[in-house]
Formats: structure tokens, C-alpha cells, sequence
């Protein structure tokens, strides 16, 4: 039971000394002189506001049975939480200190202890027995002395109507046990509002959109330090979708709305397709706010109207972006985008790129890249969508310069919430400058991705895991080769330290290239290394097979290729982080990884700073294994993580 502080007893008696005074019947006029008011009633004034004086006061917090809650009552006390800002008046510090018994007290139910005495005492006096009445210095002295008592644990726990086990792991819930709902671990009040709320959750998972906690009793058995606790469920009526009506949109079609909402009328109600629909909605791009609400009751027949309510942006974006380093130069991108041209989703995109600046003074040896993209969301279903584009570059690199249009035509899936599939239809024509001389290819192939993501933020990641697999059978026209090119990438994230101080990140990545030989493959299918997203300390796409030609040595693409990274990030304050990096490449002439081939390793450090857009990224790296007149090293300069 809660202790209350004992009250002190006493008679306050005031009284007035000098002398009597015999009041009038009628009250007597009023008289000022300029202003200053001599005898009489004196009139309120209507515009007067009432000034209250701050008041000043120290507190001082004792804590006595378990003293490792000393931080947790601290930040409970508003007295002590603002004991440098003075009081607004007596009122102000008087009530301040009376609701200070409730968060005090919830505070220690949160950590399970439910028999403390607290004593709040201001200017000497219990602040439960004040009033406005009681006179206090210029500088009050609060004193606030709490006893913790010492912890409960669970005793009794019963459930009356529990919900059925969820057993599918898509729709996995915490078990009651993880959240410290069971006999014997320790009694924190927050653990049963968790565990209705999961009660509720596991309800909703099987179709009963209105469950609901209905009872709750609560014991505190004093003498054995228990918390005997039982929770009463009204799961409701098992709930179908009824239609979906769509408000607030004006630029998209409310029947697109309701065919990518995917919430089929007659259908059992479930939470989860409900956060599907969400996300796919969300995923669009074209809203500005977006809610799936369910209707407050269950019709009659069973069904439950939902609403989604939606209001979309504008369907017009132009972004810019960059990217610098020391090696490769300064690097400009730009956009524009329609993400909504006829009202269904529609998004055309335009991309212009130049990288090289600063490091080239030619404008012919600039690294040009235009494109354009088509999408269509819902083509066949909900998750399926048509893409296609169109690109023109020409890029300049150490090994091999580039002249090309390429194309692909396919669609692009989404299996569930994680996984991410698309197939395309691919073309390129391309005239290629290196140490085999001017070539020129057509390829014609196709084009397959997988990818399954579990971060929990692509741009920062600190906890999860990424899988990546390509696959790009293609037929060389000009040679007559047919070829097949693979490769396969995983990252992983793990947080070592409480509130993602210290991240460990590490990627790999391997490729393979079987088909003819790198006089007559496109050396933009080979595979090279280095550059900011691969070894850092190393000009981008620079690491690759020496070979000689003709008496003239130089680097080809290898066909085979191992890669690796792993970062250590520590965020120092909530907008600045460091990191420390090592990478690795290793490039072979094999696709199994035999015969010639390259390894280099670039190390370095780097800081970050977290911006509401992501992180900025200032890596610099140095190369471990440099050839003769590669720089010793790196800055490289970006937004978002290195990978």
C-alpha cells in the first residue's frame, strides 16, 4: 500500500492589530489624486491584468531503499526536473509540488515497486497540507524524501478470453513472456498495458477489429511482495472489409485508390493487410498524408467500412545532388520528376548527370549520363508495376572510355513486405575505347533482380540485413557470343551499444562472367574495383587485370570479383558520428577465381553528420597496396552511408 505522509497538527489563527473600524452602510466615495488613490472603493479597472511574482525555491531530492532509481525519480519530479525556474507564484509552487506525489509514485510502479512512503515538504511543511494561505519565504527550501520500499514480482496472473496464438511468422507478435509479463519477474506497471495492448493486437491479427480490454484488476499482496494481476478481453464480433470509400484526393482516381488499397469487400478483417496497404499506398509516392480508417462499428451483416483518406502533393519535383573526391572530381546530378500524370500513379522521371569537374579541364573527357523512366504501378496487380527507360552516357575512366545508349522493358514485383523482384528485356549499342582499341557491341538479353531487405533505414542503417542477387544472360551481336553475368551482395548491420551508439556494418559482394574473353566482351560487363561504393583510396573502376597488348600494358576487367567493407560507426552527439573503414577488392581473369588477377585494400576514417535528409558523409582513405602515382589520399564527400 502507499504510505502517505503523516499530517501535522495544528490551529493557524491570524488576526489584526490597530484599530477598529465601524464600516458604513453604503461604501463611500471613492477619491484619487493624479492618480494615486486616497479613500474610498476604488473602481476595477476592466483592463487590468493580475501580475503573478515568480518564486524562487531550491529542491533537494533524498532517495533511500533502492538509490538506482535516483535518476528515474529525478526525471519523474517536476519540482527537481525545473528547480532552476522560479515558480509562477505560490499557487504555482504549491500545485507543482502536490502533483509531483502521482508522478513520483507512477514512476515507481513503472519499476515495480509499490510500497513507498513520499514526503514532499515545502518551506518545512508537508505540501499535501498546504493551502494558498500559508506564508513562505522569499527563497523557499523544498526537500523531497522518497523511499522506495522494496520491488514486487508477478504473482497471480490470469487472462480471461485470451487471443489464439498467432502462429504464422509473417504476422509474428511478441509472446507475453518477452515483455516480463509472468510470475516471478519483476512487477512493472508498464508491462501490463503492454501486455493488453499485445492481447488486443493478437485479436485484431485474427479478424476481431473491435477487441478491446474490458476488466482489470489489480493487488497488491504487501506482505509477500506480489502483483497479483487479472485482465478481462472482449475480442467482439469477427469482422469482414466492407467497401472502401477514398476522401480528400483530387489529382488521383479514387478507383486506382481503392484497387491499390488491395482490401477485398467480404474479406476477414486483418491488421496486417491493413499495414500492407499502408505501405504499398505510401510507396507510390504521391500523397501528402495518408490514413486507412475502419468504420467505429460492425454493421449488422458483419462487415466493417473502411475509409482511406488521403491528400496528395504536388505532382512536380526537381532535386539536385552531388557527390565529391579528390581522386575522381566533382560530380553533379539533377532530376525532374511527374510522379502522378494521369491520375493513376503514372511517374515520369528525367536524369541528367557530370562527373569529372575539377579533376578535367577538357569538357570531351567529362562523364555525361541522361536518362529517362517510365513507371506503372498496378498494371496487373497491386504490387506489380510496368518499367522502362532509356539512357545515354559517355564516360571516361583510366581504363576504357565509353559511348552508349542502352534500354530495358520489363516489370518489377513485390513479394510481401521484404522482398523485391524485377525482370526486364535489355538492349545496348555501344562504341568502347581501350587497349584492344575502338570496339563497338550490341547486346541484346535480359535482366533479373532479387533483393530482400530487413534495415530498418536504407540511408542509415544500424540494425538488420540486405540481400542482393543479379542475373544478366545477354547475346553480343557484333562477336556473336552469348555470355551470362551474375553476382550476389549482403550487408549486414548490428548495434553493439544501447541507442545505436556503436554500429559494426560489413558488406560482400561476388561476381561472376562467363563468356568469351575481354578482347571481345563490353569491358561495362567485366567487372573492375575501387571508388567510393567499392575499395575507397582507389580511382573509381581502376582495379582490374593487367594485361599487355601489342607491347602495351594496361588493366582489362576481370571475370571474377570479390569485394568487402566493414565500418565501425560511433555516434559521438545526436548530429555527429565517426567511423573507421577498411576495404577490400580482389578482381580475377577467372569466373572461379583463377589466374591473373589484383587485390588492394584501402583503409581510412571519416565523420558524419546526421541532417534530416540523412547522414553526410566525409570519408578519407588511403591505399594500403598503391601503384606508383596513385594518390596516397582520398577525400570523398556524399549523403547517405557508404553502403
Amino acid at each position: 500500500m502507499f504510505k502517505a505522509p503523516s499530517r501535522r497538527g495544528g490551529i493557524v489563527a491570524g488576526f489584526l492589530m490597530g484599530a477598529a473600524v465601524i464600516a458604513p452602510a453604503t461604501p463611500a466615495a471613492a477619491f484619487s489624486l493624479f492618480g494615486i488613490h486616497l479613500w474610498g472603493e476604488e473602481e476595477e479597472d476592466p483592463n487590468r491584468v493580475e501580475v503573478i511574482d515568480p518564486l524562487d525555491y531550491t529542491a533537494e531530492l533524498n532517495v533511500t531503499g533502492d538509490t538506482d532509481l535516483q535518476d528515474a525519480i529525478e526525471n519523474a519530479s517536476a519540482l527537481y526536473a525545473n528547480r532552476e525556474e522560479p515558480a509562477s507564484g505560490r499557487a504555482g509552487l504549491i500545485s507543482r509540488a502536490k502533483a509531483d506525489y502521482r508522478r513520483i509514485l507512477a514512476a515507481l510502479y513503472d519499476a515495480g515497486y509499490y510500497g513507498p512512503a513520499i514526503s514532499i515538504l515545502v518551506a518545512g511543511q508537508e505540501a499535501a497540507d498546504l493551502t494558498l494561505a500559508i506564508d513562505l519565504p522569499a527563497e523557499v527550501p523544498v526537500e523531497i524524501n522518497v523511499d522506495t520500499g522494496p520491488p514486487f514480482e508477478f504473482g497471480q496472473l490470469s487472462i480471461v478470453n485470451p487471443p489464439p496464438l498467432v502462429d504464422s511468422r509473417r504476422q509474428r507478435v511478441a509472446a507475453r513472456s518477452e515483455l516480463g509479463f509472468q510470475s516471478g519477474e519483476i512487477a512493472e506497471a508498464g508491462a501490463i498495458g503492454e501486455v493488453s495492448q499485445l492481447a488486443v493486437a493478437h485479436w485484431r491479427l485474427r479478424g476481431h477489429a473491435k477487441a478491446a480490454e474490458s476488466g482489470r484488476e489489480v493487488l497488491a499482496n504487501h506482505p509477500e511482495r506480489e502483483l497479483d494481476v487479472a485482465l478481462t478481453f472482449d475480442p467482439g464480433r469477427e469482422a469482414r472489409y466492407g467497401p472502401t470509400s477514398v476522401e480528400g484526393a483530387t489529382r488521383t482516381d479514387p478507383e486506382f485508390i481503392r484497387f491499390m488499397t488491395d482490401l477485398p469487400e467480404g474479406h476477414r478483417f486483418s491488421t496486417a493487410e491493413i499495414a500492407r496497404a499502408q505501405a504499398r499506398l505510401g510507396r507510390l509516392g504521391i500523397f501528402r498524408s495518408l490514413r486507412i480508417n475502419e468504420a467505429d462499428e460492425i454493421l449488422p451483416d458483419g462487415s466493417l467500412p473502411m475509409t482511406v483518406a488521403v491528400e496528395d502533393r504536388k505532382p512536380r519535383t526537381l532535386g539536385f545532388g552531388g557527390t565529391y573526391s579528390t581522386i575522381d572530381g566533382l560530380g553533379l546530378e539533377a532530376y525532374w520528376m511527374h510522379r502522378n500524370l494521369w491520375g493513376k500513379a503514372e511517374r515520369l522521371r528525367f536524369d541528367a548527370s557530370i562527373s569529372g569537374l575539377l579533376e578535367e579541364l577538357d569538357p570531351a573527357n567529362y562523364d555525361y549520363n541522361v536518362g529517362v523512366t517510365f513507371t506503372k504501378p498496378g498494371i496487373y496487380k497491386p504490387d506489380t508495376s510496368f518499367v522502362t527507360g532509356l539512357t545515354a552516357k559517355q564516360l571516361d575512366y583510366d581504363n576504357y572510355r565509353e559511348t552508349s545508349l542502352s534500354g530495358t522493358i520489363g516489370v518489377s514485383q513485390m513479394f510481401g513486405d521484404r522482398l523485391t523482384g524485377d525482370i526486364a528485356a535489355t538492349f545496348s549499342r555501344a562504341r568502347f575505347e581501350d587497349i584492344y582499341g575502338t570496339r563497338e557491341f550490341f547486346t541484346l538479353g535480359a535482366l533479373g533482380n532479387l533483393a530482400y531487405d530487413i534495415r530498418n533505414d536504407p540511408l542509415d542503417a544500424t540494425r538488420g540485413y540486405y540481400v542482393s542477387a543479379m542475373l544478366q544472360p545477354f547475346y553480343e551481336v557484333e562477336y556473336g557470343n552469348p555470355a551470362l553475368r551474375g553476382t550476389l551482395e549482403g550487408r549486414y548491420y548490428y548495434s553493439l551499444v544501447g541507442l545505436d551508439t556503436l554500429v559494426f556494418a560489413g558488406r560482400v559482394k561476388i561476381g561472376s562472367y562467363y563468356g568469351p574473353g575481354a578482347s571481345e566482351s563490353p569491358p561495362d560487363l567485366l567487372f573492375f574495383a575501387g571508388g567510393g561504393g567499392s575499395v575507397r583510396g582507389y580511382e573509381y573502376r581502376s582495379i582490374g587485370v593487367q594485361t599487355t597488348v601489342d607491347g602495351e600494358d594496361g588493366t582489362i576487367g576481370g571475370r571474377g570479383l570479390f569485394e568487402g567493407s566493414a565500418e565501425a560507426r560511433y555516434r559521438v552527439t545526436e548530429s555527429f558520428g565517426a567511423v573507421a573503414f577498411a576495404d577490400f577488392g580482389f578482381v580475377a581473369a577467372n569466373p572461379r577465381f583463377a589466374g591473373e588477377n589484383d587485390t588492394r585494400v584501402g583503409v581510412g576514417g571519416g565523420v558524419r553528420y546526421y541532417s534530416p535528409i540523412g547522414p553526410l558523409r566525409v570519408d578519407v582513405a588511403t591505399p594500403l597496396n598503391a601503384d606508383a602515382g596513385d594518390s596516397a589520399v582520398a577525400l570523398y564527400i556524399g549523403i547517405g552511408q557508404a553502403f
